[in-house]
């Protein structure tokens, strides 16, 4: 199985069957060639109460506006299938992984062949050497924000968005409720090696631009940065033991152009930076994680990040969970707990905006490969309208359960 599945399957420490396994090895000449994937698929029931309020993120109520939705979806994780291989050359180690992401979802007859339901996720290529590092070129998972997602819970369940995201490849997890999406970007980057459970990684990475859902008063544009790339980074240092636990902080700065309307209020920076931490002992799992950003927007980089006037606005995120093994038994029963906020400048119709999240879920190893999951899930968003003198918001509840195999 290619690095990125297996560090989101044992940064997410939801059960120890589901810890890395390797996939479908086979020797090919020089190149020793690694097959692996995952496959996943959720009953969801949401419900929603309150106010319509899915332009402020689409985490709150169902696609169709109706006050209660059922679904077959993927969950979090995309359905996986990825080939990878690598070999030593030139006292080099090179390496490709290409991957497909077909989804599970089908909502409407006729929708077979909707775009939605397939992605192309990692399509990249590394050279190096233990000795002094390695270095990725191509399309992955983005280095800002990266551990946030990895350490969620969500990550092997469903979280929000099963009626909202009805259709498409993911639901949300606890993008939006606690962290940003990393995303997955072509990029240009080095890891150091790993010296005694200290890393780091700096890259280039393809930028966007500044783009807005709230209402007239955020900048938008279209297409990509171009003139010039995001800047990402992290440092990290894992342990392991009886007390094993793993800390790491991250940031991202890019140049966003064109702001306002018709790009007339011309560039500013977007930046962001977050730090979190894992523990785990005895069987309990502890995560607790913070970011905070200018211009960054919310939910998805670059989105409600800058008002008509072109100034950035402020945001965070941040969320703890924690987790527990029963001994023998080898289910991780798991609760968490995050809030993401933007906060509204004078020219804004708003104050601020917060989606929060509550979820307990249960995933339960039935074999080495397979696992069983039970989540619910209660996200609320609060629109705090101080133009109108009173807020805007709205509720959903989520209950999933569903299998995710990994191979």
């Amino acid at each position: 199985m290619n690095n990125t599945i297996k560090l989101a399957v044992a940064s997410a420490l939801l059960a120890a069957a589901s810890s890395a396994q390797a996939g479908i090895m086979i020797p090919a000449g020089d190149w020793t060639l690694d097959i692996g994937g995952v496959v996943n698929a959720y009953y969801t029931h949401t419900s929603t109460s309150g106010d319509n309020v899915t332009d402020l993120g689409g985490v709150t109520d169902t696609a169709s506006g109706d006050d209660s939705q059922t679904n077959i979806t993927t969950g979090l994780l995309p359905n996986y299938l990825s080939v990878s291989g690598k070999t030593r050359q030139n006292d080099l180690d090179v390496g490709f992984t290409i991957s497909i992401n077909p989804g599970s979802s089908t909502t409407s007859s006729g929708q077979q062949n909707n775009p939605n339901n397939q992605e192309n996720r990692q399509a990249f290529l590394t050279f190096g050497d233990a000795s002094w590092g390695s270095i990725k070129l191509g399309k992955d998972l983005g280095i800002y924000a990266s551990d946030a997602i990895l350490n969620d819970m969500t990550l092997l369940g469903v979280g929000s968005g099963a009626g909202a995201l009805a259709g498409n490849t993911t639901t949300l997890g606890r993008i939006g409720t606690g962290f940003m999406y990393a995303d997955w970007k072509s990029q240009v980057a080095y890891s150091s090696p790993n010296w005694n459970g200290f890393n780091f990684t700096v890259g280039v990475t393809q930028s966007w631009n500044a783009w807005g859902a709230l209402d007239a008063n955020s900048s938008s544009s279209s297409g990509r940065g171009g003139s010039s790339p995001a800047f990402e980074g992290k440092v990290s240092y894992a342990w392991a033991g009886d007390f094993a636990g793993k800390v790491w902080a991250s940031g991202i700065s890019q140049r966003v152009k064109d702001l306002g309307p018709g790009g007339a209020l011309g560039n500013d920076r977007a930046n962001a930076w977050d730090i979190g931490a894992n523990i785990n002992v005895a069987g309990f799992g502890l995560t607790g994680y913070y970011g905070n950003g200018d211009g960054i927007g919310s939910i998805v980089q670059l989105r409600d990040g800058f008002d008509q006037n072109g100034n950035s606005r402020d945001s965070d995120d941040w969320y703890v969970q924690a987790t527990y093994t029963l001994p023998g038994v080898g289910t991780k029963l798991g609760a968490s707990y995050g809030e993401s906020t933007l906060d509204g400048n004078s020219v804004d119709t708003f104050k601020d905006i917060q989606h929060d999240m509550w979820t307990i879920g249960a995933y339960h190893p039935i074999t080495k490969h397979l696992n069983l999951v039970a989540e619910y899930s209660q996200v609320k968003a609060d629109y705090d309208n101080r133009a109108a003198g009173a807020d805007v918001d709205g509720k959903s509840k989520t209950v999933s359960l569903g299998a995710i195999l990994f191979f």
